[in-house]
C-alpha cells in the first residue's frame, strides 16, 4: 500500500500541522521534516501513524513497566474522573491518595514509610533537596545547605536537579544560574577497567571515597546530603562499582549527610526488585521516583522518606503549623492517584516487581544483550537488571550523529530503541517475552551494520 491508500484503509493517521509546538528534548527542525509519531500502544507495541507495529524496546521512556493498554489502569481513572477530577491538596485530602500512600509504603525499602507525592521525576528531586534541608534546620543543624551530586548524574529538569546533577548539555545553558552551593563526586565509568561488564563491575568501589575529600573541603557541618543514581540512565546506562554504593552509604552515616537515592528510572521491577535500595542491599534516606509508580498513565511522582526525618521535620514544628512549607496544585491528583492503585495491584498480581528475577528473563537479557560484542561500531556493551546500554564508536568530528542515526534504523525497522550520546540505551516493560528480546537484538544488529 502507498501511503494514500494506507491513508484512506484506516490503519494511517494523517500528520497534524506541527509548526506551532516545541518539542522537549528534541531536533525540532530535523524532526518535522521526518515525524514520527506513535498514535496506539498496546501490551508491548506502538502504532506508528504510519500504520506500523512498533516493538517498545524502552518502555516508553523507561516508564510503562506493565506495558501499554491496560485496561484496569484507563477503567481506574475514568471512574475516578466521573466520581471526582480534582480534589485540593492543601489542607484537604481525598481518600486515594492515602490508599496509595499506603500501598507504596507497604513495598518500601527499610523505614522508609513516609511517601510525597510530585508530579514528575524533577519535582521529585526537587523536594527531596527540600526535605534535606528542612531535616538538618529542624535538628538544630541549619548550616547543612550544601549538596553533592555527581558527575553525569542526571536529576530531572529543575534547577535545583540540573545544579546536582553532571550532565553538560544539560547545564551549559542554564549555568549563571544554577544552585551555588553544590559539588560533584566523579562519575564511575571507566572502559579501561570495565568494559563489557556484565552487571556491577569488579573495579570501581575506591571512586566513592572522594566523598572523604569533598566532607575535608567543605566540612561535613555544612553538607546536607549526597544524591546519586543507584544506576545512572541517562547519561548511557553506568552501573556501580561493586561496593561503590556501600561506601557512600558508611561514609554520609560516618558524618551525619543525607543519602539521597534518584529512583525515578531503578523503581518499580526495573532491577528484578521493588527498588535499586533492596536490589543493592543499601538504605538510603531518601528515594526519588516518577515515571513506573503508576505505569505512566499520569503524571506522578512520589518522594520516600525514612521515618525519623520526617518525624523530625514533622514534629519539630509548633502544634497547628503547617511543618513544610512546599507541595504543588496537583500533588496526590485524584486521577494519578487512581492509576497509581491499579498499577500497584497490577505489579503485586501478576508478580512483575520480581519478574527480570524470578523467572530467568533478567539472565537472558545479559546473555542477548552481550551477543552484540561483534556487532559493526560496538564500544562497549553494559547491563543490569533489565537495562542494557550499548555504545557506539563515535563518528569523528560528529559525536552522537551515528547513535542517532541507529536509532532511526531500529524505528524504520519497527523497534523503539533511546539514544543519548553515542550510546543506544534499552529498557523494555516488564512483560517482555524472550522472542522480543531477541527481535529487539537483531534488529539493532541489523541497524548497525546499515548504519556508516
Amino acid at each position: 500500500m502507498d501511503q494514500a491508500e494506507l491513508q484512506s484503509s484506516g490503519t494511517m493517521t494523517a500528520l497534524p500541522e506541527m509548526e506551532q509546538l516545541w518539542m522537549p528534548f528534541t531536533a525540532n527542525r530535523q524532526f518535522k521534516t521526518a515525524p514520527r509519531l506513535l498514535v496506539g500502544a498496546q501490551g508491548m507495541y506502538y502504532r506508528s501513524h504510519d500504520g506500523r507495529e512498533i516493538l517498545d524496546g524502552t518502555a516508553g521512556l523507561w516508564c510503562v513497566n506493565a506495558g501499554h493498554g491496560r485496561p484496569e489502569i484507563t477503567q481506574a481513572i475514568a471512574r475516578q474522573a466521573q466520581e471526582m477530577d480534582y480534589a485540593p491538596p492543601f489542607q484537604m485530602g481525598h481518600p486515594l491518595q492515602f490508599e496509595a500512600a499506603n500501598l507504596l509504603a507497604a513495598i518500601a525499602p527499610a523505614d522508609l514509610k513516609k511517601v510525597f507525592f510530585t508530579n514528575s521525576g524533577s519535582e521529585s528531586v526537587d523536594s527531596a533537596l527540600k526535605i534535606a534541608l528542612a531535616y538538618h534546620r529542624a535538628r538544630g543543624e541549619g548550616t547543612r545547605t550544601l549538596f553533592i551530586g555527581r558527575e553525569r548524574g542526571y536529576h530531572g529538569v529543575g534547577f535545583g536537579g540540573i545544579s546536582v546533577g553532571g550532565m553538560v548539555a544539560n547545564r551549559k545553558v542554564f549555568r549563571g544560574s544554577l544552585l551555588g552551593n553544590v559539588d560533584h563526586l566523579p562519575h564511575t565509568y571507566a572502559p579501561e577497567h570495565q568494559s563489557f561488564s556484565r552487571g556491577q563491575p569488579e573495579w570501581g568501589a575506591h571512586l566513592a571515597d572522594d566523598l572523604e575529600r569533598l566532607v575535608a573541603l567543605h566540612d561535613a557541618s555544612n553538607i546536607a546530603a549526597v544524591i546519586v543514581e543507584p544506576v545512572a540512565g541517562s547519561t548511557g546506562v553506568l552501573v556501580p562499582p561493586k561496593g561503590y554504593l556501600e561506601r557512600l552509604r558508611t561514609i554520609c552515616d560516618k558524618y551525619g549527610i543525607l543519602l539521597i537515592f534518584d529512583e525515578v528510572i531503578t523503581g518499580f521491577g526495573r532491577m528484578g526488585t521493588t527498588f535499586a535500595a533492596q536490589y543493592f542491599n543499601v538504605t538510603p534516606d531518601i528515594i526519588t521516583t516518577a515515571k513506573a509508580v503508576n505505569n505512566a498513565a499520569v503524571p506522578m511522582g512520589a518522594v520516600f522518606v525514612r521515618n525519623g526525618v520526617y518525624d523530625t521535620v514533622v514534629n519539630g514544628a509548633p502544634e497547628g503549623s503547617v511543618e513544610f512549607f512546599h507541595g504543588y496544585t496537583y500533588s496526590g491528583h485524584p486521577l494519578a492517584m487512581a492509576a497509581a492503585v491499579a498499577t500497584q495491584q497490577i505489579y503485586r498480581r501478576d508478580r512483575l516487581l520480581t519478574r527480570v528475577q524470578d523467572d530467568g528473563i533478567g539472565a537472558y537479557w545479559q546473555e542477548a544483550l552481550h551477543g552484540l560484542r561483534d556487532a559493526r561500531h560496538v564500544k562497549d556493551l553494559r547491563n543490569i537488571g533489565l537495562i542494557g546500554g550499548i555504545e557506539l564508536e563515535p563518528r569523528p568530528g560528529a559525536a552522537g550523529k551515528r547513535a542517532f542515526e541507529a536509532f532511526v534504523a531500529c524505528y524504520e525497522r519497527g523497534v523503539l530503541v533511546r539514544y543519548t550520546g553515542d550510546t543506544i540505551a534499552l529498557s523494555p516493560p516488564l512483560i517482555i517475552e524472550r522472542g522480543q528480546i531477541d527481535q529487539i537484538m537483531s534488529t539493532l544488529r541489523d541497524a548497525l551494520r546499515a548504519v556508516a
